[in-house]
């Protein structure tokens, strides 16, 4: 994929990482930032060491590339005919690190620390619908659920649900023990650690030997150590335009592309004087054109995002594209009596794209006689003073959740990481009912009612969905991620 701007000289963007046969005993550098200066490795914590993780730990299952639920530790799950009772039977002979084997008892105990109010696990609540675990016997676990939930197995995918050894909680932050690819050597929060190759990974061994982990907080340190040759991968780095522009022209490092990584949203808050009034939301939906703020503000990397939060790549992705009519928009306003609507647009550096993409919103909803201000405040304080705080701001999620917990956790009334505040009685019970649906045909069309819904009542624009740009050694081969899913398995350095 090509892309030029500005008489700019084109940025190559593979559609791929190189692919190649990996050298034998090999040592990867990753560049990180920490989470915190308390950061652990208890997969369960809102402060964990998120790299580290898929290196050391599997789940129960995880998802493929289009959000469908796939195997990891269990084989093959079940639920009963309304899907309140879920069961799972377990890999047999799948051990920890320190070689106890794994059992039916290890993932019910992973998920009560989880559900552990003292872990304060950000999972916690999507699996407070949990009732109930049992463990009949060593390789089959089962979940008894409060209420019907035919999509429950994905609930599981995300990264604070790997299993961990039963009675860890008190030294799994320090130790890692888990059963994945990769053994812990070394971790200090926030400073370097090391992991090494499990030769008895169930799955069979990595191409690694070892991955040495550098916690680099500044991102442009970040990319100047990959340009000196000091690592070879950055973790957790969106490059923008110009940056991944040097990092291509720099010999020894590419960039790769993970697609629509990047999900972009412009919270409009419900409860605000400036966007309780639907017609005032829907105008600002009108006003703008979100294949030209792609085209403006990421150069083409990435999707429209035409306000659907649901990224294209997954199977309930709805391709529901919405009006761009500007001049309907100036009407709509005059109707509420918001003509010549001004408002803040609050922006930061805390992500790359924030600013370009809010300037390129504010562009376009001009024609509409909307005046947005952009208000630029410290990335250090944005999700602490500004985020869902103010009537309109810059927004960014990772892709990667599953359909129900994307709806859920982020547009039901209610939800604390309903970033718009936004209420619609209507959407809640689409998702109860879906929830409730064992055919998946139908529960599929309510998903996708509940997207509608989104675009065209909802307080939450979706501009865009940006790829993610990776700087990386051009020796490093099979480097491959997607949503919150990581190749430790199949990476590596080029051979010779």
């Amino acid at each position: 994929m090509g892309i030029a701007a500005c008489g700019a000289p084109e940025l190559i963007v593979p559609d791929r990482a190189a692919r190649g046969r990996a050298a034998a005993g090999a040592t990867m550098r990753i560049a990180r930032p920490a989470a915190s200066a308390a950061e652990t490795l208890d997969p369960a914590s809102a402060l964990s060491a998120y790299e580290y993780l898929g290196a050391l730990y599997n789940r129960v299952v995880r998802l493929d590339r289009n959000g469908e639920t796939v195997p990891d530790l269990a084989t093959e799950w079940s639920a009963n005919k309304d899907a309140t009772v879920w069961t799972f039977k377990l890999r047999a002979g799948v051990r920890f690190h320190d070689g106890r084997p794994l059992t039916a008892r290890d993932v019910r105990y992973s998920f009560g620390h989880i559900l552990d109010p003292e872990t304060g696990s950000p999972q916690a609540d999507p699996l407070s619908l949990i009732d109930s675990i049992d463990a009949p016997d060593e390789t089959t676990v089962r979940f008894n659920l409060l209420s019907a939930n035919a999509e429950f197995p994905s609930l599981l995918t995300a990264y604070q649900c790997y299993i961990i050894p039963e009675d860890s909680a008190e030294t799994i932050g320090r130790l890692g023990i888990g059963s994945g690819p990769f053994k812990l050597e070394s971790f200090r929060s926030a400073a370097a650690g090391k992991v090494v190759a499990n030769e008895d990974y169930f799955d069979g061994p990595p191409q690694l030997a070892a991955i040495e982990f550098y916690s680099i907080q500044d991102s442009s340190a970040r990319v100047n150590a990959l340009l000196a040759g000091q690592v070879d991968l950055l973790s957790q780095t969106n490059l923008d335009n110009p940056t991944a522009r040097v990092v291509t022209g720099s010999p020894g490092t590419t960039i790769a592309r993970v697609e629509n990584a990047q999900w972009y949203t412009i919270p409009m808050l419900f409860t605000s004087e400036e966007f309780a009034d639907s017609r005032v939301r829907r105008a600002m939906r009108l006003a703008y054109d979100p294949t030209a703020v792609l085209d403006t503000a990421l150069q083409g990397t990435g999707s429209a995002g035409w306000d659907n939060p649901v990224p294209p790549q997954l199977a309930a992705f709805l391709d529901y594209e919405r009006e761009y009519d500007p001049d309907k928009a100036r009407g709509l306003l005059a109707e509420a009596g918001m003509k010549d609507f001004r408002t803040k647009l609050y922006t930061s550096a805390y992500d790359p794209n924030f600013t370009p993409i809010a300037t390129a919103v504010a562009q376009q909803v001009s024609k509409a006689g909307i005046t947005l201000d952009i208000t630029n405040t410290s990335a250090d304080s944005y999700y602490t003073q500004i985020w869902m705080q103010v009537p309109l701001m810059m927004g960014y999620w990772a892709t990667g959740r599953p359909i129900d917990q994307l709806l859920n956790q982020i547009f039901r009334s209610g939800s604390s990481y309903n970033e718009s505040a936004w209420e619609n009685e209507q959407f809640d019970d689409l998702l109860d009912s879906a929830r409730a649906d064992t055919n998946d045909a139908s529960r599929l069309a309510k998903y996708q009612d509940a997207q509608r819904l989104i675009v065209d009542d909802g307080a939450c624009l979706t501009p865009v969905f940006g790829d993610r740009l990776v700087g990386l050694s051009s020796d490093v081969v099979n480097y491959d991620e997607f949503g919150f899913e990581f190749d430790y398995l199949n990476i590596g350095l080029r051979e010779g």
